[in-house]
């Protein structure tokens, strides 16, 4: 269990019984990544700034600004810090746990999550009054992740070598236009074979595994501030109008409203 990091000197506080929810408030250094480890308790990673990346069981999932990763307890991950990250983690106790425990999953965060996310990591804790309104803003908390939307975000990795060699490759450069034919002539495996590998490891099709690795490209970028006509032309869109109309069907709104909802976080602040 990862208790400590040599760049987080703030005490991390674990849940209990009495306080089933914890706000521990991060700012790791940019580009960062805390190794493989896992906890007791189940935690919620959301940044409020930047974007992070969280690997486990098999999957990749990326939270930019206003989604969060869902790590139930007792499942290793590692995360990484996509560039500069404003990092809220909410620890959950197991018992309280208002999201499945058995995989990971990324949710979208409400502005009342958000707001008891902030309240609960600088309420009191001294009075009777205080502590019953810490109590009651836990269970409202717990309420909103358990009816947050769900968020299909999360990219499925290969176990075998030969489809690790295409995706790898792709992971590198998901502008690649090529088709699974031309992959095939590259790898030890026949199109055929790469295309059964794709349905039965990743349980989707070559071309909708690709679309999703752009989409969690597209969103990193996004969460970067990058022009969306740059994002598109660097993903392979043939036009942003293109990449509009899939990031629309697949997320519910066009990434210029995904933009006006991002939060920004001043870089002068200080966590204490």
């Amino acid at each position: 269990m990862l208790t400590h990091l040599d760049f987080d000197p703030v005490p991390r506080r674990a849940p209990t019984p009495d306080e089933p929810i914890t706000v521990n408030l991060r700012r790791p250094p940019p580009d960062v990544c805390v190794p493989w480890h896992r906890h007791d308790w189940a935690q919620l990673a959301y940044p409020l700034r930047g974007t992070i990346q969280v690997a486990a069981a098999g999957m990749s999932w990326l939270a930019p600004a206003l989604r969060a990763v869902w790590i139930p307890p007792g499942i290793e991950h590692e995360v990484r810090m996509l560039g500069a990250v404003e990092l809220r983690t909410v620890y959950v106790a197991r018992e309280a746990a208002p999201l499945p425990l058995d995989a990971c999953t990324v949710i979208e965060v409400s502005d009342l999550m958000s707001a008891l996310i902030e309240a609960l990591s600088q309420a009191a804790q001294g009075t009777a009054t205080e502590g019953a309104r810490r109590q009651l803003m836990m269970q409202l908390l717990l309420g909103e992740m358990a009816r947050a939307p769900a968020l299909s975000l999360g990219l499925p990795l290969p176990a075998d070598r030969r489809l690790q060699q295409v995706c790898t490759a792709l992971m590198a450069d998901p502008a690649c236009a090529w088709t699974l034919a031309e992959w095939a002539a590259q790898s030890a495996a026949s199109e055929r074979t790469l295309a059964r590998l794709f349905k039965e490891e990743l349980g989707m099709g070559f071309g909708a595994w690709r679309q999703r690795l752009r989409l969690a490209h597209a969103l990193e970028r996004i969460g970067r501030g990058q022009p969306l006509g740059k994002v598109a032309a660097d993903l392979g869109y043939a036009s942003q109008a293109a990449f509009s109309a899939m990031f629309k069907r697949t997320f519910g709104l066009p990434p210029g409203r995904f933009l006006q909802a991002r939060r920004h976080v001043d870089p002068g602040q200080v966590v204490e």
